[in-house]
């Protein structure tokens, strides 16, 4: 059983042990602390919005966390089962005083997880994360008298009000798309983009042939959109003759693409691919995280706009996207910010862009995919004992690279000529990640193995 408290809200496996895992009390005890936090913020507003993803254990997470806000005080509108991207959006149209998405996102079926937003519909600063965990782990929590709880209302209407708000951006070509006469498979692995991504394509012109669209949470495979987890949509995209694959998480933040002959677009260049087309149409700056592909940059470059690079975490890519007035921005995992629409990771936002993309270049998705630059990453990570100091270890690498282009505002980033590696610990478990990158996978993969040797040398 697994319980992580973060800055951006709670997350843990269902059953077992108060304190333990995601269990009713702890569910109870985090929303408590966050209503508290509400509370205590200058908002005109007494609404919580709530959604959820499909998971099986979405109905009992849902009623508690609604009940809670409820008995602190709040009027809930609960939009179902939906996105991350479209409960972000409904805060902002019901002009409430925050939102909860209930959804781990990626993990398997036995997570679930309490996502928090603020009064923008945008995921909690670092700070006001500390503030709540605080909050829960004091337990001062003062719960409203019957004259004055909650009301609770049902309100599905938010996911049309979202494909709608995709439609009608500046930059998605409806009418260029429909003439394309595009053919795609959805994979959805059984959550809520099997619910709002083929009303999106009906309403492209896209003829959509479904993979795993069923909302019953049963994931059939890993839910992760990564290669390994890809196997039947890459055989269907061929079988079917379709333009293209494209598959979703749980919660539909994250855009993968398959190419026509079944391989993989790249998740990393979902958002290199959509960058281009809006930089094409609106130039300016560019945001990733550290973490992310150095491709981001160099079509940013060829824009003649200006790329820059946050910590890792959405919250830190939509704060260095606001401060330099970025046009699009996101992460590697395939997330597109598009601030046009709202600043958060948005998989119909990607869809609809990159659909315009692909029209108006009017090549297939394969030969789009070599016109952008080729990079590999490898993703490694090394155990280590609780008594290493793992601050001191990245500063002797930090002092041994000082003559390379380094970057520690979110561990180490060390720039080479035809790639880099990023060094950061994990903040759940004894260990440092390692992502390298370069111009071919070996060459990545070797990065990283040097890495790690110099690693080991100085324990």
């Amino acid at each position: 059983m697994t319980l992580i408290k973060s800055i951006s809200g709670i997350r843990g496996t269902i059953g077992g042990n108060v304190g333990d895992s995601l269990t009713p009390i702890d569910i109870v005890r985090f929303t408590s602390a966050y209503a508290k936090f509400i509370s205590d913020q200058d908002c005109n507003s007494n609404i919580i919005v709530i959604g959820r993803d499909a998971r099986l254990s979405g109905t009992m997470v849902s009623n508690i966390v609604s009940g809670t806000l409820i008995g602190c005080g709040f009027n809930v509108i609960d939009i179902g089962l939906s996105t991350t991207p479209t409960v972000e959006v409904a805060v902002e149209k019901e002009s409430a005083a925050g939102g909860i998405i209930i959804t781990a996102s990626h993990n398997p079926k036995q997570w679930n997880a309490l996502k928090l937003l603020n009064n923008k519909g945008e995921f909690i600063s670092a700070v006001d994360g500390e503030k709540i965990l605080d909050y829960a782990q004091k337990e001062e929590f003062k719960f409203s008298l019957i004259d004055n709880i909650g009301s609770y209302n049902y309100d599905d209407t938010h996911n049309e009000k979202h494909i709608e708000d995709v439609l009608n951006l500046e930059l998605v070509n409806v009418d260029l798309i429909r003439s394309k006469k595009f053919k795609v498979v959805l994979d959805a692995v059984n959550s809520t983009g099997g619910i709002l991504i083929p009303k999106l394509l009906e309403k492209l012109g896209v003829e959509c042939v479904e993979l795993f669209c069923d909302p019953t949470g049963n994931f059939p495979h890993n839910p992760e959109p990564l290669p390994e987890n890809l196997i039947e949509i890459s055989k269907k995209v061929v079988d079917t003759n379709a333009d293209l694959g494209i598959v979703v998480d749980p919660d539909v933040d994250r855009l993968a693409l398959v190419c026509e002959d079944g391989s993989m677009f790249g998740e990393e260049y979902t958002l290199v691919s959509v960058a281009d087309y809006v930089l094409s149409k609106t130039p300016g700056n560019t945001v990733s995280n550290l973490s992310s592909t150095r491709a981001l940059s160099d079509v940013t470059n060829k824009h003649n706009g200006n790329y820059f690079a946050s910590a890792v975490g959405e919250v830190n890519v939509v704060e260095k996207m606001k401060d330099k007035n970025a046009v699009i921005g996101g992460e590697g995992n395939g997330g597109i910010i598009y601030p046009a629409l709202h600043y958060g990771r948005d998989a119909l936002v990607g869809i609809a862009l990159f659909l315009t993309n692909l029209a108006e270049k009017e090549m297939s998705c394969k030969s789009l995919r070599k016109t952008y630059p080729n990079y590999f990453i490898s993703k490694n990570k090394i155990d280590l004992d609780l008594s290493v100091d793992i601050a001191k270890l990245l500063k002797t690498l930090e002092s041994k690279f000082s003559f390379n282009n380094i970057n520690t505002i979110d561990g180490l980033k060390i720039n080479f000529d035809d790639g880099w590696v990023h060094l950061r610990r994990s903040n759940t478990e004894p260990i440092i990640r390692i992502y390298s990158e370069s111009v071919t996978l070996d060459k990545a993969n070797q990065l990283a193995e040097d890495f790690i040797s110099q690693i080991k040398e100085l324990l």
